[in-house]
């Protein structure tokens, strides 16, 4: 005789339980921008990021962790019990590579790295949220950052519950006269600002960077306003010129630098390798003074315990390969970007030149140029794009929050090849250009005149959305 069996009902759990961080827009972009280009595949993607896949050879991961043992077997003096020992088990928290990380430093950037202040990260994305995990003491903390800004800042502030007070932005990125103005405004209101995030080089997603004597001037501010800077560095050795503008943490004397890498755009993406570095001293702590990426490792070991060694040592086997260079490393890259990105901007030109209302930026280096068109480009406009045209990119609203309405879209020039970017650009045209017949060309939409938009640095002013989120 069969026994029923009661019905039991599922567990259920209401949103308004989750953190608040959840119902926030700004973390569904990552996943939103990867459905749309899971579900049309064949659509020419502007949109992601990613670096160049055209030199990939599964082969260098054997070779790089090769490279990496003989290193532990000749340098390090370990037997061959001690090499699969660090392979294989957990290891040090700050990472078995730190050592290497501040010999590329050096040799690439001018940067030295004091003993101890290297902390090996799971992506930048980790060394992110150490950071402001660190920094949040309580309810008063905040950090600043120009506004367009990576959307992985803001959602790593999203999860440390510290509030992002937002800069403008000008053509050379981050407005410096505002930065004060916004820091003496927040602090007169009884915020305290922890620190100010900052990508001098090719930032995310405008492409805009630093001149030297704004590096030079924001050093100055941050000396003068006892002001920590959080210094993100990924696409910095990729300049179109040779001569590369020094880094903020090579040029700064005081410890106000904390240093933000990855080997995410210059390594193996796939291995999730990043990095912090922070010398800063702290003192008072139970156990006596130290340096901050010692508080940091305590949260990393309870977070991610360490980072994967045997993606450490792909890493590790990639540095030693290319005498712990990066821009040596990346030579090959770095000459299909300067040519994808003078490519892109040339086919702009050819395309829009004559178009009302289409302009855009013209970044020296890096993943990125923003276009700006005068309609707002909302996230409907993108799948309609890749359904209709077979072309994505990433809206600009991502990166000013959710309420923003921005009349701008990112692309990135990085992963696709010559006759890829020819085709994708002239899909990029046939739907703008689409899209302003129907509208009955720019001036008769009126769309963007009264709605909030933005204007990407270097293109015409426009209303602004600037302002706390």
């Amino acid at each position: 005789m069969e026994i029923m069996q009661p019905e039991i009902a599922a567990a259920e759990l209401n949103s308004a339980t989750l953190h608040a961080s959840l119902a926030d827009a700004s973390m569904e972009s990552m996943n939103l921008l990867n459905r749309i280009a899971d579900t049309y595949p064949e659509a020419i993607s502007f949109a992601a990021g990613r670096p160049y896949e055209g030199f990939y050879d599964a082969a260098q991961v054997h070779q790089y962790l090769q490279v990496f043992c003989d290193h532990l077997g000749t340098e390090r003096k370990m037997t061959e019990a001690e090499i699969a020992r660090t392979l294989f088990q957990y290891g040090e928290t700050k990472g078995i590579i730190a050592g290497l990380i501040a010999r590329s430093l050096a040799v690439d950037e001018g940067i030295e790295a004091v003993d101890g202040s290297v902390v090996v990260t799971v992506g930048c994305q980790e060394a992110m949220f150490l950071l402001l995990r660190a920094l949040r003491a309580d309810s008063r903390d905040a950090v600043l950052a120009p506004r367009p800004t990576y959307v992985g800042l803001t959602g790593a502030a999203l999860l440390a519950d510290m509030p992002v007070l937002p800069v403008h932005s000008g053509e050379h990125g981050i407005d410096l006269d505002d930065l004060v103005a916004q820091l003496r405004s927040a602090r007169a209101a009884g915020r305290r600002v922890r620190a100010c995030y900052v990508t001098p080089d090719f930032a995310n997603p405008v492409g805009s960077s630093m001149d030297l004597a704004d590096r030079h001037r924001l050093l100055e501010i941050a000396e003068r306003e006892n002001l920590l800077l959080l210094e993100d560095n990924a696409y910095g050795v990729f300049h179109t010129s040779a001569e590369r503008p020094p880094t903020l943490k090579s040029l700064d004397r005081g410890r106000r630098v904390v240093y933000l890498g990855s080997f995410a755009k210059t390594g193996v993406p796939g291995a999730r390798v990043g990095y912090v570095v922070a010398d800063q001293r702290v003192t008072g702590g139970p156990n006596g003074d130290g340096l901050l990426a010692d508080e940091l490792s305590k949260i990393k070991s309870m977070l991610t315990v360490n980072t994967s060694p045997i993606a450490q040592a792909v890493i590790g086997g990639k540095l030693l390969s290319h005498g712990c260079s990066m821009v040596e490393a990346n030579r090959r890259e770095t000459a299909v970007y300067r040519r994808n990105l003078n490519q892109v901007l040339a086919g702009l030109a050819r395309r829009f030149a004559d178009c009302p209302g289409i302009t855009w930026n013209e970044p020296t280096g890096g993943f990125f140029v923003v276009l700006s068109v005068p309609f707002v480009v909302t996230d409907d406009f993108l799948e309609y794009a890749a359904r209709k045209y077979g072309v994505l990119f990433t809206p600009m609203h991502h990166f000013y929050g959710a309420s923003a309405q921005c009349r701008q879209l990112r692309l990135s020039i990085s992963t696709l090849t010559p006759e890829r970017i020819d085709k994708g650009l002239d899909r990029l045209a046939a739907l703008l250009t689409g899209r302003l017949r129907a509208n009955g060309g720019a001036a008769a939409s009126g769309e963007g005149a009264a709605d909030g938009s933005a204007t990407p640095p270097g293109a015409p002013a426009g209303p602004s959305p600037d302002g706390a989120r």
